[in-house]
């Protein structure tokens, strides 16, 4: 138990409060001015050569995947609790003005992925089997060089363990009881009934992912590119149902989320516990679970892109946290500040707070129903996306002879993750989570100059430009 606790709590608090935090804010800042914050000077030119091409039919070549399935299975790891559950928890703990630090970090991460990306293509490889591989371990081993390998194998050995965790179990037993609690909803189970439910839903989802995985990352890229863009368009229609149902009340939403980003008590009071340390911090938290700007993961999807201009990838990093944070979290907030549901400040929620809001206008099964769907599709994808995280981080460490025990295990434990409680489980893989971000963060900081040197060449090329432009 001391070994859990320390785990779970002092290095939980040193690896997200210390030094993730700060870095993901003052090292966001940095990478601003480094870049002449391509995210806001270039964020048109972002969008335009980003969602405006993404539905482009494209083909890639062996090894690789489109850009549009790059994005959608990095997209498939990040939306989805985080965006659901994760800013539900930034309001119940933070307040309403956790909103606000949600979208500064928001803002400063855009800049961070889009240089995780940026890297990630710039160092990438072909392994044996011919596939591109890359990310954090490959432009920490070539980007910084070889004396760095220990940092390498530090960020892959985080990444694997945080894939059992966060990328697997948490997911499908979120799974599960979405769907148990859709069942209960139209009818009461009994334990027994629950516990073979538990089963059955384990062994399906352990053959889907193994399915899935045994075609390798085009098939992972061909799933989550129907997956995703389905669900979050559905998603996004739901919230807009309950934010024009209530639009007489959004000039309020936005007042409250600006008046108590600073001064939180002046509104909740002492009683509720929430101060301003912890409206920015469950502010910027909620953000990072949310996009993972920072903690390199997405830069492994990125790598396999077919698109072979680095910058030119990085901007679907801007537009992934974008997308992500700034549309999809924004619209959950203003979906329960809107629709007037209550909030029982400092108690950590689940899913009971966007289900309550779709309920005022839906009812409480249409909304139950739709939730669990929504959560049961967006875990899946998180499971997909994960699954490619701990493979590469597994290949890197053992080589690609590892990888079908490594995804054996993988598929294994899903079935565990379904009918066993992941509390702990969570709390540790959270850890894992937070600590991948170091040896991240040290490599892009380092490599920064690389970084603003490949945007000023790349912006500054008129045959660059102008081929944008058709």
């Amino acid at each position: 138990m001391g070994i859990i606790n320390f785990f779970t709590g002092t290095l939980n608090t040193v690896a997200w409060l210390y030094i993730f935090l700060p870095c993901a804010v003052v090292g966001g800042v940095f990478l601003t001015i480094r870049t002449k914050a391509v995210q806001f000077s270039r964020f048109g030119y972002a969008m335009k050569n980003t969602v405006g091409k993404m539905f482009k039919k494209t083909e890639a070549g062996k090894g690789a995947v489109t850009p549009l399935q790059a994005v959608t299975t990095a997209l498939a790891a990040t939306v989805g609790t985080g965006n659901i559950v994760g800013t539900s928890q930034a309001i119940a703990l933070g307040g309403y003005g956790a909103v606000f630090w949600l979208w500064i970090a928001a803002l400063v991460g855009m800049c961070t992925k889009y240089c995780e990306v940026t890297l990630a293509v710039k160092y990438r490889e072909r392994d044996d089997k011919g596939d591109w591989v890359g990310g954090p371990m490959y432009y920490i081993k070539n980007g910084l060089g070889k004396g760095w390998g220990w940092l390498a194998v530090l960020f892959s050995l985080f990444a694997a363990l945080a894939s059992f965790g966060i990328g697997n179990m948490s997911q499908v037993n979120s799974i599960t009881g979405s769907i148990i609690g859709a069942i209960s909803a139209f009818n009461p189970l009994s334990s027994g009934t629950e516990t073979v439910i538990k089963w059955v839903i384990g062994v399906l989802i352990a053959v889907l992912i193994a399915v899935i995985l045994l075609g390798g990352i085009k098939r992972i890229g061909q799933v989550t590119e129907k997956l995703i863009p389905f669900m979050s368009v559905l998603y996004i229609i739901f919230t807009l149902i309950v934010i024009i149902g209530n639009i007489g009340k959004l000039g309020h939403a936005f007042g409250l989320i600006f008046r108590t980003a600073f001064t939180p008590q002046a509104m909740f009071g002492a009683s509720t516990g929430i101060v301003l340390r912890q409206t920015i911090i469950w502010g910027l938290r909620r953000s990072a679970f949310s996009n993972e700007a920072g903690l390199g993961s997405a830069a492994i999807a990125h790598a396999a892109t077919s698109e072979t201009n680095p910058v030119k990838q990085g901007l679907y990093g801007i537009f992934e946290v974008f997308a992500d944070t700034i549309v999809i979290c924004t619209l959950t907030a203003l979906t329960i500040i809107v629709s007037g549901v209550d909030i029982e400040f400092g108690v950590k929620p689940g899913s009971e707070l966007i289900t309550a809001a779709f309920a005022t206008v839906v009812g409480e099964k249409a909304a139950s129903l739709f939730v669990a769907i929504a959560l049961m599709l967006f875990a899946f994808s998180t499971v997909l996306g994960w699954s490619l995280y701990g493979t590469r981080s597994v290949q890197y460490l053992f080589g690609t002879k590892a990888i079908r025990i490594y995804q054996v295990i993988f598929v294994l434990v899903a079935v565990i993750g379904c009918v066993t409680s992941v509390d702990v489980v969570w709390d540790i893989s959270d850890t894992f989570n937070g600590l991948m971000a170091i040896p991240n963060f040290i490599a892009v900081f380092g490599l920064s100059g690389i970084v603003a040197k490949l945007t000023r060449d790349h912006f500054s090329n008129p045959l660059e430009m102008k081929d944008d432009e058709i």
